[in-house]
């Protein structure tokens, strides 16, 4: 590849460093010693860690090198070896680093070899079985290695739950074990086109989904959050899943002079290139769906899946409603510029009641001290008011990527109608009806396993 094609070669590697293996060591306490051209040295202070680690990296190069032709594929090989080491400065030297270098270079492309050493650490620990390859001679190692491996098929055929719902460990609970979740994140900052500075943040490992920004957020306290860690736990086992904070939300610039239609997508334009990402999965959850779709329609070479969730294409003021509809959503706007960021939360329940009306009690004291930190009540109004502006319908037959439309059949605040008429405007787009009455469907609920491996199951393909 490198004599036909030396910079795009340089270009995926890269990326697959940077968006899988980088991440996926450091959810398994891994470090990297050094990197050699094509190649890298990582230690581990687990062996169980070092496998897992390589099974989860092999496992994720199987996903993305899924959407590329055959002969522009990628495949490495992966020795492990358990020994002694000597420190020489920021590097590691000796036997055990030159064995682990010798099992690398007689593994199967896309396949991992490790010691006989390593396979008995690992005995009864990973839900995964090694073959037996018998003893190998191996250059400049003056004895016969007893070793094991998994070949590229036997990597490609591990069953997804298995890595998608039950970890590789035996007896560790969901996500634990392929993308520890206590790990930290790091905000990082990028301009818009008029200078908003935004934050963003990218956790996990695997093939890029980038999530359009929504009010209502916060990249620190979402992932404490009761309603959205276990869908950002579940999303980055298998995804490197990029988030920020709109303008005037979160962490982002709180004071804004443009809270429209247009700077919203040109904040998910900013944030796409700050990541460097070429190509990625974009994820729209409510009215992050029409933001997604202007983008996606605006970039059909970047957007390789669209996902929206509980979205509409329209927002009420281009929708028909009565002289007392109107009056309702007057005085919302004034309830909000009143009692946003009060402390006690009565203003902001009327908001919550609508977005998860079936959450419990732990649920709804978050999400309305959620509403109440990420945004101050003049943009809380602002934000309402430029969101009923929305209207991407003349947008939606221009949209190339494949679509899934997920939405709630009892959604109180965006009704089905919104999901359905995304769908039918999107040419082959897919249309899943949850059972749920919630806005932000809830984990643990019987329509969020279902939501989940809906996207799964569409990204995969």
């Amino acid at each position: 590849m490198m004599g036909s094609d030396e910079v795009g070669t340089i270009r995926a590697l890269k990326a697959h460093k940077r968006e899988l293996i980088d991440p996926q060591i450091g959810a398994f306490r891994g470090r990297i010693v050094k990197t050699t051209g094509d190649g890298m040295l990582a230690e581990f202070a687990s062996v169980v860690d070092a496998v897992a680690a390589a099974v989860a990296i092999q496992f994720g190069m199987v996903r993305r090198n899924e959407t590329f032709p055959t002969d522009r594929r990628i495949l490495f090989r992966m020795g492990v070896n358990l020994g002694d080491v000597l420190v020489d400065g920021e590097d590691i030297i000796g036997d055990g680093v030159n064995i682990a270098s010798r099992l690398e270079a007689i593994s199967e492309p896309g396949g991992i070899c490790i010691a006989h050493c390593v396979h008995e650490q690992i005995y009864g620990k990973l839900a995964v079985s090694f073959n037996d390859l018998g003893k190998r001679t191996v250059k400049n190692i003056d004895r016969g290695i007893h070793t094991y491996g998994l070949g590229a098929s036997d990597i490609a055929a591990l069953p997804p739950d298995l890595l998608l719902h039950s970890g590789l460990a035996i007896g560790e609970t969901p996500g634990d074990i392929l993308h520890p979740f206590d790990i930290t994140q790091q905000i990082r900052y990028c301009r818009s086109a008029d200078g908003t500075k935004l934050a963003w943040s990218a956790i996990g490992g695997g093939l890029p989904l980038i999530k359009a920004g929504t009010w209502m957020t916060h990249l620190e306290k979402d992932l404490e959050s009761p309603i959205w860690r276990q869908l950002w736990r579940d999303l980055t086992k298998n995804y490197h899943l990029v988030r920020y904070d709109a303008r005037g939300i979160g962490l982002s610039d709180r004071i804004v002079n443009d809270i429209s239609f247009d700077a919203f997508v040109q904040d998910l334009e900013a944030v796409t290139e700050a990541t460097g990402i070429e190509r990625f999965a974009l994820l729209g959850i409510s009215q992050g769906c029409a933001i997604s779709v202007a983008y996606a329609a605006k970039y059909p070479e970047r957007v390789s899946h669209l996902v929206l969730y509980g979205g509409f294409a329209q927002g009420y003021d281009h929708v028909p409603t009565s002289p007392a509809a109107r009056e309702r959503r007057a005085a919302i706007l004034t309830l909000m510029r009143l009692g946003w960021n009060n402390d006690n939360p009565a203003y902001r329940q009327l908001f919550t009641n609508q977005f998860v009306p079936d959450a419990t009690k732990e649920q709804t004291d978050w999400f309305n001290e959620l509403e109440r930190i990420s945004m101050s009540s003049e943009t809380a109004a602002r934000f309402m008011e430029a969101i009923n502006q929305f209207d991407v319908a003349d947008l939606l037959s221009q949209v190339q990527a494949p679509t899934l439309v997920l939405h709630c059949g009892g959604d109180l605040l965006v009704p089905f109608e919104g999901g359905r008429r995304l769908a039918a405007g999107i040419p082959n787009a897919r249309l899943v009806k949850l059972d749920s009455r919630n806005h932000l469907i809830l984990p643990y609920e019987p329509a969020y396993a279902q939501f989940i491996r809906e996207i799964e199951a569409f990204l995969r393909n």
